[in-house]
């Protein structure tokens, strides 16, 4: 029997790698890149652990699915984020023609839907709010242990 992947199947595997994060201090956010319905990459947040503001999930698993196909465009793959890229995410994804981004959460304060321009390769197809209650959840929940250590914001 051929089983079929789902939106929300994928985006699982992007919620264990923001889990990850999460275990490490980082920003809890995931990313998977899907090629012909397999994962060919999986990222999280790693900017703490690397000292780099440009290692966010979506940066890493764009490098990794590059290097595992041997060519700088993912056109024909499919990211899963848990949540909404930033410009600068937003602006790789141009850059690499991924066909299709699939996101959770939203981000009011600093996703790249907030600056009302185009940043994403035209032929780019988008789907929004995949499983977001519980991408926003582990978010929500990262944040408050935050606040509550004495940390703040990041």
């Amino acid at each position: 029997m051929l089983q079929v992947n789902t939106d929300e199947q994928f985006m699982r595997e992007a919620l264990k790698q923001a889990s990850y994060a999460a275990q490490e201090g980082e920003i809890p956010v995931g990313a998977v890149v899907v090629s012909r319905g397999r994962i060919i990459a999986r990222a999280y947040n790693q900017t703490e652990r690397l000292q780099d503001v440009t290692a966010h999930a979506e940066m890493l698993a764009i490098t990794a699915a590059a290097n595992y196909l041997g060519a700088k465009y993912l056109q024909d793959c499919t990211l899963y984020v848990t949540l909404e890229p930033c410009p600068m995410c937003a602006g790789a994804l141009y850059w690499s023609q991924v066909s299709r981004i699939v996101w959770g959460a939203g981000d009011d304060k600093r996703g790249f839907a907030q600056l009302g321009v185009p940043m994403l390769h035209p032929k780019t197809e988008v789907k929004e709010g995949v499983m977001a209650a519980e991408c926003r959840a582990l978010l929500d929940e990262f944040f408050m242990k935050l606040r509550k250590n004495g940390r703040g914001s990041l």
